[in-house]
C-alpha cells in the first residue's frame, strides 16, 4: 500500500474563524493506482492534495495521519516536509504553466531544482533528456526560456520535472483546464504512460472533469463540502454511483451524440454549505433530493460492494 490517510483535517485561518477544508477524510491509494478526485469547485480537492505535500502556508493541519510507504508524512512540519518533496511526494501544481521560472531557461532552471535536492545535473541530464523526448520534446528545449514555449509544451516540461527523481506519490492538480482538447488527452496518456514506466508509483489526479478522469484513473473518489462521499472503481462510479450527489455529477454530464434542442441538461438546485459553520448531519442534504430527517445526523460509510464505499443514508 503505497498511501494511507486517516482522518485528516485541515483548516484555514481567516478573520472570521477557520474554514474546515478538510474534515476528516480517509482513504487508501495501493502502488500503482491512480485515483480520480472530483467534484465542485470548493469542495476541497486541492487542498487534499496540497495537504500531502504542505504546498500552502495558509493550511493549518488540525489533524490525522498520512503514511506513504510505510513512514508517516510530517504534513503538518513545513520544515521537515521539503526534505520529502519531490523525491517522495511531488506534484504537478494548477495553472502549471504559470510555475516556471521566466528568467531561467529550463535546463538551468532544472539545474537549480536538482542541486537544491543533492543531485547532480550531469548525472541526471541524460535521463532528462531522455524523458523530454518521451513526451515530445528534445534537448534543444533546454536551452529555450518558458516564454518561448506553447502552453502545451511548457504544462510537458513541468510534468517531466515533477516526476524527475521517481516520486512514490505524484499529485495532478487540474493539470487539464488551461490546455485544449487535444492537449488534454495527451496530457492524460501521458500521465498514464509515467505510471505504467515507474517514473512515478502511483498518482491522485484532482479535476473537476469526470469525463476525462474516467479516461485515466482507476478509482474516483468524490468530494463534497471537505468530505469523500463515495470512492469506487471509475467503471462503477460513472455506471453505477450510489450517492445521490454524485449520480447528480454524472447528469450534469453531457452525453455524445445526444442533441438537447428540446431537452437541457440537469445542473444541482443550491448551493455548496460555507465551511465556515458547516452544517451537522449530511452535508448535501439541503441539496438532496432524497433527504429525510435521518439525513440529520451524519451519515455513515457504508460499503455497498468489495472497493465501494458510500457515506449517504440512502446507499442501498
Amino acid at each position: 500500500m503505497t498511501l494511507e490517510v486517516a482522518d485528516l483535517k485541515v483548516h484555514y485561518r481567516t478573520l472570521k474563524g477557520d474554514v474546515r477544508a478538510l474534515d476528516g477524510v480517509s482513504f487508501s491509494l495501493a502502488d500503482g493506482e491512480i485515483v480520480g478526485l472530483a467534484g465542485e469547485s470548493g469542495c476541497g480537492k486541492t487542498t487534499l492534495g496540497k495537504s500531502l505535500i504542505r504546498l500552502d502556508g495558509r493550511m493549518r493541519h488540525v489533524g490525522g495521519t498520512a503514511v506513504l510507504d510505510g513512514d508517516e508524512l510530517p504534513i503538518g512540519d513545513d520544515r521537515a516536509m521539503n526534505a520529502r518533496r519531490w523525491k517522495e511526494v511531488s506534484i504537478i501544481p494548477q495553472y502549471s504553466m504559470s510555475a516556471l521560472n521566466p528568467t531561467r531557461k529550463i535546463g538551468k532552471m532544472t539545474s537549480e531544482l536538482l542541486r537544491a535536492r543533492g543531485k547532480s545535473y550531469r548525472v541526471f541530464k541524460d535521463e532528462l533528456v531522455s524523458r523530454l523526448e518521451l513526451v515530445g520534446l528534445g534537448e534543444k528545449v533546454l536551452d529555450n526560456y518558458p516564454i518561448e514555449l506553447s502552453g502545451g509544451m511548457k504544462q510537458r516540461v513541468v510534468m517531466v520535472l515533477s516526476t524527475l527523481l521517481d516520486p512514490s506519490l505524484l499529485i495532478a492538480d487540474e493539470v487539464t483546464s488551461a490546455l485544449d482538447v487535444t492537449n488534454q488527452k495527451a496530457v492524460a496518456e501521458t500521465l498514464v504512460r509515467f505510471r505504467d514506466m515507474g517514473f512515478v508509483k502511483s498518482m491522485i489526479v484532482v479535476t473537476h472533469d469526470l469525463s476525462l478522469v474516467y479516461q485515466i484513473a482507476d478509482t474516483i473518489m468524490v468530494m463534497y463540502a471537505g468530505r469523500i462521499v463515495e470512492k469506487a472503481p471509475a467503471e462503477t462510479i460513472i455506471k453505477s454511483p450510489k450517492h445521490p450527489y454524485t449520480k447528480a455529477l454524472i447528469g450534469a454530464l453531457p452525453e455524445v451524440g445526444l442533441e438537447y434542442g428540446d431537452e437541457r441538461l440537469q445542473s444541482i438546485p443550491g448551493k455548496p454549505p460555507h465551511l465556515l459553520h458547516p452544517p451537522t448531519g449530511c452535508r448535501f442534504r439541503d441539496r438532496c433530493p432524497l433527504a429525510s430527517e435521518e439525513c440529520e445526523a451524519e451519515p455513515p460509510v457504508v460499503q455497498v460492494e468489495a472497493g465501494h464505499e458510500v457515506a449517504c443514508w440512502k446507499a442501498n
